[in-house]
């Protein structure tokens, strides 16, 4: 009894606290706090969406296995992709869990939800493919804390701040989001080279200390509504939304004797199964009381023009993300002399200035947006991003890096310019009880957009070069003493065996002739010939750069075609009262104030 009794004051004294806490109103250093917690949320989220891309294969390795082996790509492809398809499928739910119980209280489970599901990923105790399922599963887990702070953080600093501010809170929060994405490359290759547990170690000091610190410093300051479950609006979105862009996942995989699975009838049934779901979903949405997704929002022009940009842009960013990582580990960093086996790392490296592109102009464009206007800055940012593309079109394939990095600035700058704005229109548009939601549903888009664009992107790079890549292939290494047979058999394989291998950072030859045997039966100089740093770059340069005029041009397209959605925002009216103190929530309990904001 002694020892019960201090443990029941404590837990006394903590209730107190914390009710103490809800009932004083937060000071004017409190939006401070909420912006440092919510930005160093979505920073780990995001960076681990892609710190595995680059330590794949340290972590296979780690597992003992080879993840190009027949049957194994499965796994490959599920630890990239698992992690985005439950973002893209979860955050609409949590946002509305946010707007109903607590935005800080859903926000805080995912700081701790994210902890622990790091924890369990470092300590994985199986091998092969029993490992390879552990992480996969445990990535699911993370991607679902994650959701809970990328689907939250917005509306927290929503809230938190005021109207004349918001931009740039927004704009800092929002680009050390894509930030992140780009980031997780340069820190899983920096950390799988030390030992492939570290990449998941990372994450769990800086997790605990967020998960600590929200706990202790944020406070709810909108008034929740605790409303009904939308549970058949939950079913329809989820399924339909994960059969959906599982089937994309899988028609980029080979299938009979085509170069991709689009023709396959599991991957027609899934992605016409998905959408059916999703007009099942949109008709459930008209007729419930509390819906999770707010159809009524698309009619505010803003919102709807804003994720309609936010989604192509997503898309046009994942697909560059994925091919200048190819580029760069399967021809450039090789041709310069650099191992198959460091470019992972290196590539990381090469593409900081991308990074950098965003961290100067998300911010500056975000503040600037608070006194002009979301629209300007949005709309030219994207045809910056559509210059770049074009820009990248016109480099050689063997391109001086001073240009390259030149081009890749303009592209994050343009990216930084077009998101922080378009965030805080986005979420300032709508009305204060209605942002966790909306918060969720921009995040819908933005994650949605990133797992389509790997089904985009690469399809469209396999189509290049499935029609010039084989008789390359196969004549080139007929020239170098591999038999007829050996070479057209290579050459037959598909072409996305050849993109994995140098996404992977593996010598391709090296792979598709090694298993065979048939490397040893050539001379020296021609086993080093082929395993060089040279042979497989000069070969594939040419149908490597068709591949890459298709999947740029659309990029570019895309990037234009968002500009428009930009610029067709219209003359932007806030849902909140430009006058309140950060904090207050106004509309929550007298219903949206309708001010115009006189900005473009």
């Amino acid at each position: 009894m002694t020892g019960r009794a201090p443990a029941v004051g404590l837990r006394a004294r903590l209730l107190a606290r914390s009710a103490r806490l809800r009932d004083t109103p937060p000071g004017p250093g409190y939006k401070w706090v909420a912006l440092s917690n919510t930005t160093l949320g979505v920073l780990i989220a995001t960076m681990d969406a892609s710190i595995v891309i680059i330590s794949l294969p340290a972590i296979f390795r780690g597992i003992g296995l080879d993840p190009l082996a027949a049957g194994n790509i499965g796994y490959l492809l599920w630890m990239i992709l698992g992690y985005l398809l439950v973002s893209a499928v979860l955050v609409v739910v949590l946002g509305r869990l946010g707007d109903m119980f607590g935005r800080v209280r859903i926000y805080n489970l995912g700081f701790l939800v994210f902890a622990c599901a790091s924890v369990a990923l470092s300590l994985d105790p199986f091998r092969a493919g029993a490992g390879a399922l552990w992480l996969i599963l445990w990535r699911i887990v993370q991607a679902f804390g994650g959701s809970m702070l990328t689907a939250n953080s917005a509306a927290i600093l929503t809230d938190a701040f005021p109207a004349r501010q918001r931009g740039m809170a927004l704009g800092i929060n929002q680009i050390t989001a894509l930030a992140g994405q780009f980031l997780g490359l340069l820190a899983g290759g920096l950390l799988a080279a030390v030992d492939w547990r570290a990449v998941f170690w990372v994450s769990v000091p800086v997790s605990v200390t967020g998960t600590v610190w929200s706990y202790l410093s944020l406070r709810e300051t909108a008034a929740g509504g605790r409303g009904r479950i939308d549970w058949l609006g939950n079913l329809t979105f989820a399924s339909g939304a994960g059969i959906l862009l599982a089937g994309i996942t899988y028609g980029i995989q080979p299938y009979g004797g085509h170069a991709t699975g689009w023709t396959s009838p599991w991957v027609l049934t899934g992605l016409i199964g998905g959408v059916f779901l999703l007009l099942v979903f949109a008709c459930v949405e008209t007729r419930v009381p509390e819906p999770m997704f707010r159809l009524s929002l698309f009619k505010v022009r803003a919102f709807a023009a804003g994720n309609l940009a936010a989604l192509l842009t997503a898309i046009a960013r994942g697909g560059l993300q994925f091919m200048l990582i190819i580029w760069l580990q399967g021809i450039w960093l090789p041709l310069h002399g650099y191992d198959f086996e460091d470019t992972p790392l290196w590539a990381g490296i090469f593409m900081l200035p991308l990074t950098l592109g965003f961290l100067v102009a998300g911010p500056v464009s975000g503040y600037l947006s608070d006194r002009f206007g979301a629209r300007l800055f949005s709309t030219m940012g994207l045809v910056v991003v559509a210059g770049s593309f074009l820009g990248l079109l016109a480099v050689p394939v063997n391109f001086d890096y001073g240009v390259f990095a030149a081009l890749l600035l303009l592209n994050g700058l343009g990216q930084g310019m077009f998101s922080a704005p378009n965030t805080s229109s986005i979420m300032g548009s709508v009305p204060a009880h209605y942002r966790g939601v909306a918060s969720g549903m921009r995040s819908t888009f933005q994650n949605s957009g990133t797992a389509l664009s790997i089904g985009v992107f690469f399809s469209l790079m396999v189509s290049g070069l499935a029609s010039s890549l084989p008789k390359t292939l196969g004549s080139g290494l007929q020239a170098h003493g591999v038999p007829a047979g050996t070479a057209h058999q290579v050459a037959s394989l598909p072409p996305v065996s050849t993109l994995f291998a140098t996404f992977l950072g593996n010598n391709p030859i090296g792979h598709l002739l090694g298993d065979g045997g048939t490397l040893d039966h050539l001379a020296a100089a021609q086993r080093a010939t082929l395993t060089g740093h040279t042979f497989f770059p000069e070969l594939v340069s040419g149908p490597f750069h068709h591949g890459l005029t298709i999947v740029f041009g659309v990029a570019a397209g895309m990037a234009l075609f968002s500009a428009l959605a930009s610029a067709l925002r219209g003359a932007h009216e806030r849902a909140d009262d430009d006058t309140r103190e950060a904090g207050s929530d106004h509309t929550a309990k007298n219903g949206p104030a309708r001010t115009s904001s006189r900005r473009a």
